[in-house]
């Protein structure tokens, strides 16, 4: 019996440790948990390979090539994800910038070059987008011909303390005329100046693009044979006769210095992108000019399509932008070291891809 015990105990013991030769047993699933299959991913943008942009343009010509890009970015195309502002003034942007609440942002390209200079370097010029937008626009009939027919009228006029003020200022003294003096400049926005042409107080102003041609139309639209407006004087074209080789170069793409340290990637996607959107605005105005409508660039499409061919718009990157803007800045610089922040910016002003 008590071999037969021992025999028993044996057997157990060996088939007890060939079990634990072989390792543990594969663990039966619970019941109570059913295997589930894992669901493909969907095909939306992943939050962090889109770099995240805080983007700002103007209203008016600075902003008016950006629209296509708008629209990328709503639809999800885009490399960067935008998150956009549209500023009626050049100061909403600069305030933005200098807290950091703007990465990327449309300017003026004095006021650019003033933030450079109050900042220590804190922005960066990446590209510039408008070239000449300023009309002097005169209502009932052409009676200035000439920057010297200015002389002892009365100029309603925007940006003050902006490209418009110091070109007109510019313009003025070249043509023999004393701004303080000469002609009586009164600084408005545009739709003050505007409503101030059409109920007639006004006779004389200076507008960009798309602003002179809304009031043009809106002009014409009143059907009163004595409130039209015409362009009389293209300052593009004034620039150009009493300059050499400067390009009047009006505004511009700003980036934040820290931010293109850390986001090199993300600016060069963003001028990429930003300068196909250019390109859909200037050859495909029709469409174009509904999107400029729909974020409130312009006031209705069928002004932004008057208006886009006499924009100016250029994307200008790289090297060239200090080759064409250097010419301005000089003659800014002569005529008033301030409005460029008081001296010409160095090489450190220009961002390079």
């Amino acid at each position: 019996m008590m071999k037969k015990f021992f025999a028993l105990t044996l057997a157990l013991l060996l088939v007890l440790g060939l079990a634990a030769c072989g390792g543990p047993a594969a663990a039966s699933p619970s019941p109570s948990v059913a295997p589930t299959e894992t669901p493909a991913p969907t095909p939306t943008a992943d939050p962090n390979v889109r770099t995240r942009v805080n983007l700002m343009v103007l209203s008016g010509p600075t902003g008016v090539g950006a629209a296509k890009l708008l629209a990328d970015n709503d639809a999800g195309l885009t490399v960067n994800d935008y998150t956009v502002t549209v500023a009626a003034a050049n100061d909403e942007i600069t305030a933005k910038l200098i807290s950091g609440e703007a990465d990327i942002a449309a300017l003026a390209t004095n006021v650019a070059s003033n933030l450079y200079h109050k900042t220590g370097g804190a922005i960066q010029i990446a590209a510039l987008n408008t070239l000449g937008v300023l009309h002097i626009l005169e209502r009932g009939g052409p009676t200035v011909r000439t920057m010297a027919g200015l002389k002892g009228k009365t100029l309603y006029a925007v940006g003050q303390g902006a490209n418009p003020e110091y070109v007109l200022n510019y313009l003025l003294t070249q043509n023999g005329l004393d701004p303080a003096k000469d002609v009586e400049i009164v600084w408005k926005t545009a739709e003050e100046v505007t409503a101030l042409m059409l109920s007639g107080e006004a006779k004389l102003c200076m507008l960009p693009e798309p602003a002179a041609t809304a009031l043009v139309a809106k002009a014409k639209a009143s059907g009163q044979a004595d409130a039209a407006v015409s362009r009389v004087l293209d300052l593009t074209e004034e620039w150009q006769e009493v300059t050499d080789e400067s390009v009047l170069t009006m505004g511009c793409m700003v980036v934040r210095t820290q931010f293109a340290k850390e986001n090199p990637a993300a600016v060069n996607a963003f001028l990429t992108e930003y300068a196909a959107s250019i390109d859909y605005v200037t050859g495909n105005v029709e469409e174009a000019a509904e999107l400029v409508a729909q974020y409130k660039i312009a006031p209705s499409a069928a002004i932004a399509q008057q208006a886009i061919p006499g924009c100016n718009l250029v994307c200008i990157t790289g090297e060239e932008v200090r080759d064409r803007i250097q010419g301005y800045y000089e003659v800014l610089y002569a005529a008033n070291p301030a409005s460029i922040g008081g001296s010409i910016p160095d090489d450190a002003f220009y961002y390079l891809p």
